[in-house]
């Protein structure tokens, strides 16, 4: 059987001879498809002309650095979406900050081993075909999806709940789809321990519920409010009939679990490589994107509780505080009760 990494192009620009070489020859053995170049203009025009599914980068290159080529790539709209790796001899943390500042999507510190590198690879790769089908999915869905989603919606019933109040629990049979017209919800699991683990927040115009609907299982998550909120529920007799007649909406709800899918992944794989603190500031970033508000430029104010911001990362309250605490002497951030002013989005993104 053919390898999957067979028809997969990697370009390499690192100017020094021996790591090159090696890189080259790892990638080779692991089935790769490898470009190379000596210094950054002529593996700019190599990835021009071949378009590679990713590219290694050093930073650190004459006439052209790494910087200079990435910001190169994202002038050409045949590049700009190539996930690149950069590829650093130097830990400083401004020099990983600015890469991942000007749109880098990963790096690797040199000296790394073989593993390292065809993980990173892979792992971007994977990241990059999920948005990519993701991308193609919403682009052929018809236009008038918006009405069919009314229909759907006019379907339900509305109903109001208060603040850390229960939807549903793990092993319920699905009775309804949701939607939320105002507020915010959280799913949920717990660990054996009692403790709770966030899976997802939703927030206004969004749907949730869906899953054991289309699976034909019990519910495999727990839902509550974060704050008071209103919702449509849907009679799951009444989406499974729309969705037979009109499938439209199956292309709808198989784009969202692909979504879905792709956020658990990602997840996933930042528990098993990422440290608590970038586990904690990605988990602050991700609620500031989502519901911020107050928002001026690269500052925010989020309102979010310690509980809620463990469960998120998922790690314990005291790491959370202490977390904090550190974010606060490095200017980052603020807090006041559970108010979160946050200083610097950016930074928070580059944290390692």
């Amino acid at each position: 059987m053919q390898n999957s990494n067979s028809n997969k192009t990697v370009l390499v620009i690192e100017d020094h001879d021996d790591i090159r070489e090696s890189i080259v020859e790892i990638l080779e053995m692991a089935d790769y498809h490898v470009l190379s170049a000596s210094e950054g203009k002529s593996g700019f025009e190599l990835a021009l002309k071949h378009l590679p599914n990713i590219i290694l980068c050093d930073i650190m290159m004459p006439v052209l650095d790494g910087y200079g080529v990435l910001y190169l790539l994202g002038k050409h709209e045949e590049t700009a979406n190539i996930p690149l790796i950069f590829l650093t001899a130097k830990a400083e943390r401004a020099d990983i900050r600015k890469a991942m500042e000007m749109g880098a999507d990963d790096y690797l510190i040199k000296p790394f081993n073989d593993m390292e590198l065809l993980n990173a690879i892979e792992s971007r790769l994977r990241k990059h075909s999920n948005k990519r089908n993701i991308s193609i999915l919403s682009s052929s869905l018809p236009e008038d999806l918006e009405s069919l989603l009314e229909e759907l919606i006019s379907l339900g019933r509305k109903k109001t709940y208060k603040k850390k109040q229960n939807i549903y629990q793990e092993l319920d049979v699905p009775l309804y789809l949701y939607r939320v017209n105002s507020g915010k919800v959280r799913s949920f699991l717990f660990y054996e321990d009692g403790r709770e683990l966030t899976t997802g927040i939703y927030s206004e115009g969004e749907f949730f519920g869906y899953e054991a609907i289309l699976l034909d299982k019990k519910r495999f998550d727990n839902i509550e409010t974060l704050e008071e909120t209103e919702l449509t529920l849907v009679n799951k007799a009444d989406l499974e009939n729309l969705m037979h007649k009109r499938h439209a909406l199956n292309m709808k709800f198989i784009q969202l679990l692909t979504y879905k899918n792709q956020l658990k992944n990602e997840r996933l794989l930042s528990f098993a490589y990422n440290s608590v603190r970038k586990r904690i500031a990605e988990a602050i970033v991700s609620y500031a994107e989502k519901f911020k508000k107050d928002a001026q430029d690269n500052t925010c104010i989020i309102r979010i509780s310690r509980d809620d911001l463990a469960s998120m990362a998922g790690t314990a309250n005291e790491t959370v505080s202490r977390t904090l605490a550190d974010f606060k002497e490095e200017k980052l951030l603020t807090k006041e009760g559970n108010s979160i002013h946050i200083m610097d989005i950016e930074a928070l993104k580059a944290i390692t």
